[in-house]
């Protein structure tokens, strides 16, 4: 029985009732001495608390997508067949684009609101670099099978769960494809591709979307396996100027470390209530030793580097939550990396999904049009985003002062090509969360 399934949530349910009306019925009537009827009446008290924590998990694990399957929430699944050391680049002297095609088979995913919206499909996949043999969850936007796009190639933004997490939580827990359906549809956001990978893949440990040879190839099977098996398979924009990266909590330290890491694998990331330091996750193997740390750092990196790249951040996050992460990355960016950062008020939620979902259509537009301008990289690293500041305004929303017009990489005719024949969201303000809760003196402030 599917632990995230409706048939296992019912049966909770049932044994739930069951054990409450046991000794509303028994209690009286045990017979035998009384050490007997006092072992009694206690199995059966255990018996009510047992099936109602079991319950509260149940709906719990269903709401945020915590634990797949039993594997993972028994702590016995691995998807590593092997963790060679693959050098710094992650390929392994392996030319990715030389490794011949191959064709994957796709299945409809099975799972809360994986049917929505058109529906989600899965494949699973064995990275050829890393080692790692995972599931792939892939949704097309409505434009992809329709004629008038039938020679388009579209971008692609990899989606990326927190820990413990699931990546089907992006479709389940936090609806991507419901909300962004229709805005594909009438031209709000572009028509992006969206992939979630399975980042779960060792057991009881996060991690960290690292390399760690003997132990995983999580940066390869998330940067070179993933991306060149959606190519292989779809009318998918080519890395990196076609794709980006978004995640939550840990999710979003993968996202951002990856862009940072790899600036010829992704073009622009999203980090929702993210952190740099591997460390701000207990479980993550990148946290464990202090050269794994500084590999992994996404602020260290980009410190570190020489030549600063050409990629657009954003981040959102409450005080002590991801906002100082999006602010210390901001702090040292240096053009043509932009960065663009939103403070979060208590009052919008807690480090969750509710937090979360609200968020994904401002997202999505500011994804929108870091492609559609060349990824937004210019003449200035970025702002903190107060979008009272732009009420009223026509400004094409997520632009925040960081449009190259030039467009360095010769991807905004390409991208733009993608987008639906109607209307776009001219006249919308340039950061306004869905939730409508990011604040002017929020915005200013600084850790």
């Amino acid at each position: 029985m599917s632990l995230t399934g409706t048939p296992f949530l019912l049966t909770a349910v049932a044994l739930c009732a069951v054990a409450l009306v046991l000794p509303l019925a028994l209690w009286s009537r045990v017979p035998g001495p009384a050490p007997v009827r006092g072992a009694a009446r206690l199995l059966m008290l255990l018996l009510v608390q047992g099936t109602a924590v079991s319950l509260v998990f149940v709906l719990v694990n269903n709401a945020n997508s915590l634990y797949d399957d039993w594997a993972d929430l028994l702590g016995t699944g691995d998807h590593v067949e092997r963790a060679a050391d693959l050098g710094p680049d992650g390929a392994g002297g392996i030319a990715p684009e030389s490794l011949p095609k191959v064709r994957q088979t796709f299945r409809p995913a099975d799972g809360r609101r994986m049917r929505q919206a058109g529906g989600v499909r899965v494949t699973d996949l064995r990275g050829r670099v890393s080692g790692v043999n995972a599931e792939v969850y892939v949704w097309l936007p409505p434009q992809y099978d329709e004629p008038a796009y039938r020679h388009r190639k579209f971008p692609v933004v990899e989606l990326l769960p927190g820990y413990p997490g699931s990546a089907k939580a992006w479709f389940g827990s936090l609806k991507v494809h419901e909300q962004l359906l229709p805005m594909m549809r009438d031209g709000r956001v572009a028509p992006f591709i969206l992939v979630a990978p399975r980042t779960n893949l060792l057991a009881r440990a996060d991690t960290g979307c690292a390399n760690i040879p003997g132990t995983v190839n999580a940066e390869s099977w998330l940067s070179i396996d993933v991306p060149r098996m959606v190519t292989d398979n779809f009318r998918a924009e080519a890395a990196p100027d076609g794709w980006a990266t978004a995640g939550y909590s840990a999710g979003a330290h993968c996202a951002t470390k990856l862009a940072v890491a790899h600036p010829d694998r992704y073009r622009a990331a999203v980090s929702m209530s993210g952190y740099n330091d591997p460390k701000g996750e207990s479980s993550s193997l990148a946290g464990r030793s202090a050269e794994l740390r500084v590999r992994n750092n996404p602020l260290l990196l980009l410190r570190a580097d020489r030549v600063p790249p050409r990629i657009a951040l954003y981040f959102s996050g409450e005080s002590g939550d991801g906002y100082e992460a999006g602010a210390q990355v901001q702090a040292i960016a240096k053009p043509p990396t932009s960065v663009d950062v939103v403070l979060l008020p208590r009052t919008a939620g807690g480090h969750d999904m509710g937090l979360w979902r609200p968020q994904l259509p401002e997202v999505f537009r500011w994804l929108t049009q870091r492609f559609t301008d060349g990824t937004g990289t210019g003449t200035d690293t970025g702002t903190t985003v107060d979008p009272d500041e732009t009420e009223g305004t026509t400004d094409t929303p997520g632009r925040s002062g960081l449009v190259d017009t030039a467009d360095p990489f010769g991807t905004a005719d390409r991208v733009t090509g993608s987008l639906p024949r109607s209307p776009s969201s001219g006249g919308s303000t340039r950061a306004e969360l869905a939730s409508g809760t990011a604040s002017r003196t929020a915005a200013a402030r600084r850790p």
